[in-house]
């Protein structure tokens, strides 16, 4: 993001949801999956309950349905106070320490190299004043009434260390979607890494889930007992 239009007038998750509507109606996709990682998650949650009958399947990774503001957790809303103050003071600067933090929460177990790629690509991809409005805009976001509308086939995967959006917050959204699936990968990072063991059972999952017609996920065609550990039943 911030790549291309800099000073946006409308910053709010309704133009978000909206941009994403522009972006494929110009495609002109009739029918298509939807991968919604991070924030792209309830911005994905909206789009395709307002859409259903263009959206063939819904994958759900590192997702929440409510923002840090949203959540209740006085930690959380004070520990993202004080980064919107550090991005302030220090996210264009050469010096990567501001951006660090949320590096280090993102990818805890990336290389240096990793990092340092991840540090360099936030500043020039959003300036100090476009990733404070990003952070209070995802603080704000709530699309937990919309959870039960979801009538797509659907996938929720989250690591189970995720320091970022922590593990529960996924298992609420698979408890919570109509016959979700959900699948714990073993990782601590956000943004799952593709030399990290949880990578190919990341992507044996998705490409299941995506190739079958019945929606069910890799996993269950290998064995049972392992799809029976990974679906969240409801009753």
């Amino acid at each position: 993001m911030g790549l291309s239009d800099r000073n946006v007038p409308n910053f709010s998750f309704e133009a978000w949801v909206r941009d994403l509507e522009t972006v494929v109606d110009g495609l002109k996709l009739d029918r298509f999956a939807l991968l919604g990682i991070s924030q792209g998650a309830p911005i994905s949650i909206a789009y395709a309950v307002r859409h259903p009958q263009r959206i063939s399947r819904l994958i759900l990774c590192g997702a929440f349905a409510k923002g840090w503001r949203k959540r209740g957790s006085a930690a959380d809303v004070t520990r993202n106070e004080a980064s919107i103050m550090l991005i302030g003071e220090g996210w264009g600067q050469d010096n990567p320490a501001a951006r660090q933090m949320f590096t280090s929460l993102i990818v805890p177990d990336a290389t240096l190299e990793e990092m340092r790629w991840l540090n360099d690509l936030e500043r020039v991809s959003a300036s100090p004043e476009t990733a404070i409005r990003m952070l209070r805009v995802i603080g704000d976001i709530d699309v937990s009434d919309l959870l039960q509308r979801i009538t797509v086939p659907t996938l929720v995967l989250h690591a189970r260390g995720d320091a970022r959006v922590p593990f529960e917050h996924g298992l609420m959204l698979a408890r919570s979607i109509p016959n979700a699936r959900f699948v714990a990968l073993e990782s601590k990072n956000h943004l799952i890494l593709s030399h990290e063991p949880a990578w190919p059972r990341f992507a044996a999952e998705l490409c299941g889930f995506l190739s079958d017609a019945s929606g069910r996920s890799a996993a269950e065609h290998a064995s049972p007992k392992v799809a029976s550990k990974l679906t969240v039943h409801k009753r």
